[in-house]
């Protein structure tokens, strides 16, 4: 799951993927507005086919918060 989080997040920031690591933070660390985190959003609920809760897209900060939350949903 974490090496998709971080192909998805390389490919739409246009970020090298080594560079995002569980601890950093989606929008200060790899300057991601908010538009980006929903359009990641978006794209995650489309590959799992899946709907993501607002409220807890909204306590995301950081990539691992990311993974927790899909492996929580898709279990």
């Amino acid at each position: 799951m974490f090496e998709k989080v971080c192909k998805m997040l390389a490919d739409q920031l246009n970020l090298p993927v080594e560079s995002i690591k569980p601890e950093s933070e989606v929008v200060k660390d790899l300057g991601a507005d908010s538009l980006d985190v929903v359009e990641l959003m978006m794209a995650l609920e489309d590959d799992y086919g899946i709907t993501l809760p607002e409220t807890e897209v909204e306590s995301v900060k950081t990539v691992q918060d990311i993974v927790d939350m899909m492996e929580r949903i898709t279990e």
